[in-house]
C-alpha cells in the first residue's frame, strides 16, 4: 500500500511491528527503556489529496487523520487551508517539531511532470510554494524531504521543471520568501 513507511509507525495499523521480517528491531526498547517511536493519527494531516485508492481511504477516516482535498483548497483557498493545518499540528504542543513530507505529485502535472503519479487537478504553481512558505514562516519546521520526483519520468523540459520547483520549494521551506 502507498504510504507503507508512514502506516508502519502507527499502532493502529501494525500493532506488532515484530510480526513483519526485517523490521523486529523496531519494537525494542532503548537502553534508556523508553518504548519504541510510534505516530499517533492526530499528528498527520493531509494537504491537497484527490488521488487516493480504497484501502487508504478507508484507513484515513477510520483513524480520523485530518485531511483537505483539493476540493477543500478549492473551496476554502490555500491560505485558510494551511492556517487549520498546522494549527491541528500545534494545538496540543506550539513547540513540537513538525516533519513536512512534500509529495511533488500533489502539485498539477503542469507544473511538476516527472513524478510517478501523475493527477490533473493539483496544486498550482503558487498554492504549492505557498505550503512551503506557510510551514517555513510557522518556526516549527524541524525536517523536510520532497519525494516522489523522479526525472525519468518526463521529457528534458518537463524533467527541467519539475527539478526547478523542488529547488524552489526546498528554498522556501528554508526560509525563502519575496520580503
Amino acid at each position: 500500500m502507498h504510504g507503507m513507511p508512514l502506516g508502519i509507525m502507527m499502532k493502529e495499523l501494525v500493532p506488532d511491528r515484530r510480526e513483519i521480517p526485517g523490521l523486529e528491531w523496531m519494537e525494542e526498547t532503548s537502553s534508556h527503556g523508553a518504548a519504541p517511536p510510534r505516530l499517533a493519527p492526530d499528528s498527520l494531516v493531509y494537504v491537497g489529496l484527490r488521488d487516493i485508492d480504497k484501502d487508504e481511504r478507508r484507513f484515513i477516516k477510520a483513524l480520523g487523520i485530518k485531511t483537505y482535498t483539493m476540493y477543500d483548497i478549492d473551496h476554502l483557498g490555500i491560505g485558510q487551508v494551511m492556517d487549520r493545518a498546522l494549527e491541528h499540528l500545534l494545538s496540543k504542543n506550539p513547540d513540537r517539531p513538525i516533519h513536512l513530507s512534500y509529495d511533488i505529485d500533489a502539485v498539477d502535472p503542469l507544473h511538476a511532470p516527472a513524478t510517478g503519479t501523475a493527477v490533473r487537478g493539483g496544486l498550482t504553481w503558487r498554492e504549492a510554494h505557498f505550503v512551503a512558505e506557510s510551514v517555513a514562516k510557522c518556526g516549527s519546521l524541524a525536517s523536510a524531504e520532497i519525494v516522489e520526483l523522479n526525472p525519468t519520468l518526463s521529457d528534458g523540459q518537463g524533467a527541467s521543471e519539475t527539478i526547478d520547483l523542488g529547488h524552489q520549494l526546498v528554498n522556501a521551506l528554508m526560509g525563502e520568501c519575496i520580503l
